[in-house]
C-alpha cells in the first residue's frame, strides 16, 4: 500500500517548493506528491508536503491560516517587492520613528483589501501578472480582501520586524510595500519565514529528512489527517452509513451538524470515519441539510 499523510518541512533558503518536491519524491519513491502552499526561494519554513493520496486534502490544509516572521527594509523600493530585484528608488528614513510605525501599522490589522503585486502568478484576462510584469507592462488589479493580525517585533529603522497572522492568499510582500507606502518612504520585504500552516508547525529541517530518507526510517515524521485537518470535526459512522458513503450515496443524519472552527459562511466539513476508525472521506451537508453526502472518498 502506497504512503499516506503530510510532512511539514522546514524549507531551506535559496530553494523552491518544486525543488523540495524533487527531493521528497526521490526520498519516498512515489510520483504523487504535492504542497498545501507554495514558499517563495527567499523565504523559509514551513512548507506542508502531501503524500500519495493526501496530495487530494491539500485544499483544506492550504486554506488556513498562516503565521509568518517578516523582515522589512523601509527606505527602498523593489519593483517585486522584495530581494528578486534591484532598488528603483531610495528615500530618506531620518524623520521615521517606532511611534510612527506602530501608528502605520494600524492599518494592517482585520480585513484590509490588498492589491497583489504584479510580480505574481494572479491571473487577470487569462495571464499570469508576473508574465505581463516581464514584458514591462503594469495593470490595475482589483483588491483581494485579506484579515490580518500584525505585530510589531523589533523596530531598528530602516528595518522592522513583524509577526502577521494571515489569510490564505495573503501576499507579505504586498504588505511590506505598503507599510512603506503609508510612512511615505517605500519599502521592501528583506526576509521571511512561514511559522505555521494552520496548526501545523514544527518543521522537520530539509537535511534531517534527507538522511532519514537515506536511512528509511522518514516515516516517524509523517503526519495523518486527524493532525493535519484538525480543524474539520471527525464523523464516526456505523457500518451502513460507512458503506453509503464510499458507494457516494447519501447518509441521513438527522442531527444538527456541530460547527467546526472556519468561519460560519463556509460549508461545514467532516472527516469520515469507519467503525474501525479507517478515514474514508471528507463529507459535507446537503443543501436540504437533512443528509451529508461524500465531497472525497478514500478507500480504506
Amino acid at each position: 500500500m502506497s504512503d499516506f499523510g503530510f510532512l511539514v518541512i522546514d524549507k531551506p533558503l535559496g530553494l523552491t517548493s518544486h525543488d523540495v518536491i524533487g527531493v521528497v519524491r526521490r526520498g519516498v519513491n512515489q510520483r504523487r506528491v504535492g504542497h498545501a502552499g507554495t514558499l517563495d526561494p527567499l523565504a523559509t519554513g514551513v512548507l506542508v508536503v502531501c503524500i500519495g493520496s493526501a496530495t487530494r486534502l491539500s485544499e483544506y490544509v492550504m486554506g488556513r491560516d498562516k503565521t509568518y516572521r517578516a523582515l522589512i527594509r523601509l527606505g527602498e523600493e523593489t519593483p517585486t517587492y522584495d530581494l528578486e530585484s534591484e532598488v528603483i528608488c531610495v528615500r530618506p528614513i531620518d524623520h521615521l520613528d517606532r511611534a510612527q510605525v506602530l501608528k502605520a501599522l494600524e492599518a494592517f490589522q482585520g480585513e484590509v483589501d490588498q492589491i497583489p503585486p504584479m510580480h505574481s502568478a494572479v491571473k487577470q484576462n487569462g495571464k499570469k501578472l508576473y508574465q505581463l510584469a516581464r514584458r514591462g507592462k503594469e495593470v490595475e488589479r482589483p483588491p483581494r480582501r485579506v484579515h490580518l493580525q500584525t505585530r510589531l517585533i523589533r523596530c531598528d529603522l530602516p528595518e522592522v520586524e513583524l509577526e502577521i497572522i494571515c489569510s490564505a492568499g495573503t501576499y507579505i510582500r504586498s504588505i511590506a510595500h505598503d507599510l512603506g507606502t503609508v510612512l511615505g518612504v517605500g519599502g521592501h520585504l528583506a526576509g521571511l519565514r512561514r511559522l505555521s500552516s494552520g496548526e501545523l508547525d514544527n518543521p522537520v529541517p530539509l537535511a534531517l529528512l534527507r538522511t532519514s530518507f537515506e536511512a528509511g526510517d522518514w516515516r516517524q515524521y509523517l503526519i495523518d489527517e486527524q493532525k493535519a485537518l484538525a480543524h474539520l470535526p471527525a464523523l464516526h459512522l456505523e457500518a451502513e452509513g460507512a458503506a453509503d458513503i464510499l458507494n457516494g450515496r447519501l447518509l441521513n443524519l438527522p442531527q444538527e451538524p456541530r460547527s467546526g472552527t472556519d468561519p460560519v459562511d463556509r460549508p461545514i466539513l467532516y472527516r469520515a470515519y469507519d467503525p474501525d476508525g479507517r478515514f474514508i472521506a471528507i463529507v459535507k451537508p446537503d443543501p436540504s441539510g437533512s443528509h451529508y453526502q461524500p465531497e472525497k472518498v478514500f478507500l480504506p
